[in-house]
């Protein structure tokens, strides 16, 4: 008599098929995290929290340095306007010498408009014109920002006129007048030759 015999001979249970689910019933309860997996949750909150903390750190930085940059741009800005108005604002003090063709200081008369031609002078291109016993004329004229004694030639300066905004006196104090020749007060007109002249 030929018994069953069903221990351990059931065929093993088939692997679940590609792409099949396994459902969960509704009485199945989450299993806790274990505490690996507590320290990892943790420790990933942790870097996001800092991941954010140095994002605001570094929004922060760049603003104040676009309100540094913003502000260095106007103070520069500020200065420079300041500067070059300094620099156009601010009078330039001159002496002017009085001297001959030859570069040779004479007394300031000489270069004065009103004591040429009270004396049978003109001016003419900046020159003044005094004429020499015997006929013809000696030229003179202002040399500016340069030095001598009556009798030298003229060290250094310039025989252009400075600017409108300097302020130019001769030696004894006298202003002069723009157009380069003259003291100031006094007439521009032209001398008893008939001739006239420009600055």
């Amino acid at each position: 008599m030929t018994q069953d015999n069903n221990t351990g001979d059931q065929p093993p249970p088939e692997p679940p098929k590609r792409g099949s689910m396994r459902f969960q019933d509704s009485n199945t309860q989450p299993r806790q995290p274990s505490l690996a997996e507590q320290r990892a949750r943790q420790q990933a909150l942790a870097q996001e929290e800092r991941n954010e903390e140095l994002a605001r750190q570094a929004d922060a930085k760049a603003a104040t340095r676009r309100k540094i940059l913003i502000g260095s741009g106007v103070t520069v800005g500020l200065v420079g306007l300041v500067a070059t108005f300094y620099t156009v604002a601010k009078t330039e003090n001159v002496t002017a010498v009085c001297t001959d063709s030859n570069g040779v200081v004479q007394n300031d008369d000489y270069c004065d408009d009103s004591y040429v031609t009270s004396h049978g002078g003109y001016h003419s291109g900046g020159f003044l014109f005094l004429p020499i016993p015997g006929g013809g004329y000696n030229s003179y004229r202002y040399n500016y920002g340069g030095t001598g004694v009556i009798g030298q030639r003229v060290s250094g300066g310039s025989y252009d006129a400075p600017s409108a905004r300097a302020n130019v006196t001769t030696k004894t104090g006298k202003s002069v007048q723009r157009g380069g020749f003259g003291i100031s007060g006094k007439s521009g007109s032209t001398g008893g030759s008939g001739k006239s002249g420009g600055s």
